[in-house]
C-alpha cells in the first residue's frame, strides 16, 4: 500500500473497498501500511475475548500501549481469502459511555478509526448483560459481527440460544463459538470477511428511546453535524452525545477530529454556541 493511500480516508461505497480511516488509525497507533482491513475486537471482561484474539492471531501479535495512555494494547494479524487482516484487541468494557479510560479508548477507536469490522465477543450464558455493549457499538457502526462465545457453558447450564433469531433481531451476523476449543472460528472468519468486503450488508437494530420532541431536536442537530462533517458515518450518535454533554465528543467536535481534520473551526464554534443555547432552553 503506497503512502498516499495509507494517509487518506479510504473511499467508501465500492464493493470490497476498506472503510477504515487510515489517517486516524495512525494517530491511534495502528499502521495499516501492509494490511487490507482492520478488525476491532470488543467485549465485556470475562467473555473469552482474549482467547478469540489468540486463536485468530496465533504468534503474529505484539503488545504496546495506546498513544498517550498507560493502558496496554494488543494487536495481531491473520490472513483469510487472500486478504490480510489486522486485529486490534480493545480493552474489555461494559459500555462505551466514556466513564473510564478503557471505555474512552474503545469508543474512540470505533468512532474515529472506523474499523472495517467490529467483532463483539459476548458470553452466551449472560446475554442480558452483554447486549448493552452490543447495542452501543451498533449505534456507532453498522459493520458489526457478534461472536456468541462460551456456547458449551450455556449448554451445560441448560440454556438454549437461537443464534439465527438473535441475528435477525440484531440485524448483524451472529456466530456461535467455543473459542478455547477452536469451535466456530472458521465461521467467524467467514462472517468477518463477508462484512469487510461488503458481501454481507448489515442492518443493525437501533433503539428508539426518545420522545417525539427530542427526536426532532436530534434529527435537526444530526443534519447540522453532517453539514460540517459530510463524511461522518454516524451523525445521529454524535448528536446524541453532544446533547448529553460528552466532553470527549465535544472536544473532538471543536478540534475537527470528527471529520477529516481539515474542517473550518469557525463553523464548529458557531454550531457549538447554538448547541449551548438549545441545552439551556
Amino acid at each position: 500500500m503506497n503512502e498516499s493511500k495509507s494517509s487518506q480516508v479510504i473511499q467508501r461505497g465500492c464493493e470490497g473497498c476498506p472503510a477504515h480511516n487510515a489517517a486516524n488509525l495512525l494517530k491511534l497507533g495502528v499502521d495499516m501500511e501492509e494490511w487490507d482491513f482492520v478488525v476491532a475486537l470488543a467485549g465485556n471482561p470475562n467473555t473469552g475475548k482474549s482467547t478469540v484474539f489468540n486463536a485468530l492471531t496465533g504468534l503474529r501479535q505484539h503488545t504496546g500501549n495506546w498513544p498517550g495512555k498507560t493502558v496496554a494494547r494488543a494487536e495481531g494479524g491473520f490472513e483469510y481469502a487472500d486478504r490480510r487482516y489486522k486485529l486490534v484487541d480493545l480493552p474489555g468494557t461494559y459500555s462505551l459511555l466514556s466513564t473510564s479510560v478503557d471505555e474512552e479508548i474503545a469508543r474512540d477507536f470505533i468512532l474515529f478509526g472506523q474499523p472495517d469490522v467490529t467483532t463483539v465477543v459476548v458470553d452466551a450464558t449472560r446475554l442480558e448483560r452483554n447486549l448493552n455493549l452490543v447495542l452501543q457499538v451498533m449505534e456507532i457502526t453498522d459493520r458489526v459481527v457478534i461472536c456468541l462465545n462460551l456456547m458449551d457453558e450455556a449448554k451445560r447450564h441448560g440454556l438454549i440460544v437461537d443464534e439465527r433469531r438473535l441475528a435477525r433481531d440484531l440485524g448483524v451476523p451472529v456466530v456461535p463459538s467455543v473459542a478455547r476449543y477452536g469451535k466456530g472460528l472458521d465461521d467467524l472468519l467467514q462472517a468477518i470477511n463477508d462484512v469487510a468486503t461488503g458481501k454481507t450488508q448489515t442492518k443493525p437494530y437501533k433503539i428508539q428511546r426518545f420522545s417525539k420532541e427530542l427526536e426532532e431536536i436530534i434529527s435537526g442537530l444530526s443534519q447540522k453535524v453532517r453539514g460540517i462533517f459530510p463524511t461522518l458515518p454516524n451523525p445521529r450518535w454524535v448528536a446524541i452525545r453532544l446533547l448529553d454533554g460528552d466532553e470527549r465528543i465535544v472536544e473532538a467536535f471543536e478540534k475537527g477530529d470528527l471529520g477529516e481534520l481539515t474542517q473550518a473551526t469557525t463553523e464548529s464554534v458557531d454550531l457549538q454556541a447554538q448547541l449551548s443555547e438549545e441545552q439551556v432552553t
